[in-house]
């Protein structure tokens, strides 16, 4: 039997499966086959295909091939963790004000998403951005990314924001406290409230307060919905993935394939930079990205890293 993952804690998942009924199932051996530097092999959307044995209990025979993932680099475990699975698009959430708004954070979960489309949600936006987050909030629309700004505390731009949603799967991710679990409310259900929490006046960061991904439907709209965090790696992946975050390279010629905008002579990305053609600092984000990538390799798979590269 298949179903979709729309739960997941301490390796107990919860199944919607094709049957229309709800499963609490376990991996059947307790593990699945993993690439290397994965850390879990199951996450909320994951497609699976299972065997029950009860009217609400079964296990977990393997999961079925990914269309998209979502996933950041785990620094305790030091390997990818995938945070959500199968979605068509990933709405990233940012605020205007407590906690400020942070383009790098944003440059960084673009990176964590492939295969799906990618939206930009401004919450908050009844406060003001200084003129320069302005500049850099605008710029992800010149780049081709959705964008849209909405208040979960008046409602503007609600309605707009669901019109975005309907038809699809959406992963929600963002930092803590900008109000994600807040939107989710009022788009799944606003009389049914997940738990929010203040933001840590101290580092202006909100603090965490949904502790798992979970699925969520209303209509035509499904959700899931991830744990806020304070900061975001980007996982361990080929470079190529770090260069799709940064869609504005593809317009300049480079000497050689493959060139990783570092240092390489004949560079077409780092003399559009001298000509002001490339924000600088959407290029500084992403020599940190390349950077951490690089740094988290181990030495015994730099050459394979290098290969990539190329």
């Amino acid at each position: 039997m298949l179903g979709t993952i729309h739960r997941a804690i301490n390796n107990l998942y919860t199944i919607a499966a094709e049957d229309g009924k709800t499963y609490s199932c376990k991996i059947k051996g307790k593990k699945l086959p993993l690439e290397e530097y994965e850390y879990n092999p199951l996450a909320v959307g994951d497609n699976v295909e299972f065997t029950p044995y009860s009217d609400n209990e079964g296990l977990i025979l393997s999961r079925l091939d990914r269309k998209s993932v979502f996933r950041r680099w785990n620094i305790k475990l030091e390997k990818n963790q995938t945070i959500a699975a199968n979605m068509d698009q990933v709405a990233i959430v940012t605020s205007a004000y407590e906690p400020p708004f942070r383009p790098r954070f944003l440059d960084r979960a673009l990176t964590c998403a492939s295969g799906c489309d990618k939206i930009i949600v401004m919450n908050k936006c009844d406060f003001d951005l200084t003129e320069y987050e302005f500049e850099r909030w605008a710029l992800y629309h010149k780049l081709g990314y959705k964008i849209i700004a909405v208040s979960a505390k008046t409602g503007e731009n609600i309605e707009q924001l669901k019109d975005l949603l309907r038809g699809k799967v959406t992963a929600f991710v963002g930092q803590s406290g900008v109000g994600k679990s807040t939107l989710v409310n009022l788009i799944i259900d606003p009389e049914v409230k997940q738990v929010t929490n203040e933001i840590s006046e101290k580092y202006q960061r909100g603090r965490h307060t949904t502790n798992h991904a979970l699925w969520f439907e209303r209509d035509d709209i499904k959700i899931i919905d991830t744990p806020g965090v304070r900061e975001m790696l980007v996982p361990l992946e080929d470079v190529k993935l770090l260069s799709d975050a940064f869609p504005e390279f593809s317009n300049f010629k480079c000497a050689y394939n493959g060139c990783s905008h570092i240092d390489e002579p004949g560079c077409g990305v780092k003399a559009a930079l001298d000509e002001e053609k490339i924000d600088f600092d959407r290029y500084e984000s992403y020599v940190h990205l390349f950077e951490s990538i690089k740094e988290r390799t181990p030495q015994w798979s730099r050459t394979k890293f290098r290969k990539n590269k190329q």
